[in-house]
């Protein structure tokens, strides 16, 4: 089955800005701090980080970031996807 390689980079692109668009709310919401340290301390480690405050265009350049590197690599996989599959 061949993919569309443009629509696996949207697709993936929007998944991992969502993901960040997500951890940028807890972020705002002050909650971030309290995640990051209970994910530490359930793998046994301690934590070495401190969550800064929240910029709304740091925000905007976290998540339109992430959406360019997923689009890039969802077509980078879509294209291969295709290179290395059998066409019907």
């Amino acid at each position: 089955m061949k993919v569309a390689p443009f629509r696996c980079g949207i697709t993936f692109g929007m998944f991992l800005a969502l993901v960040h668009t997500a951890w940028a709310g807890l972020v705002a919401a002050g909650l971030a701090q309290a995640l990051i340290d209970f994910i530490f301390w359930a793998h046994f480690i301690a934590p070495p980080y401190q969550i800064e405050a929240f910029e709304v265009t740091r925000a905007a350049i976290l998540v339109g970031m992430t959406f360019v590197i997923g689009m890039v690599l969802g077509l980078i996989g879509g294209i291969s996807w295709n290179m290395f599959t059998r066409a019907d």
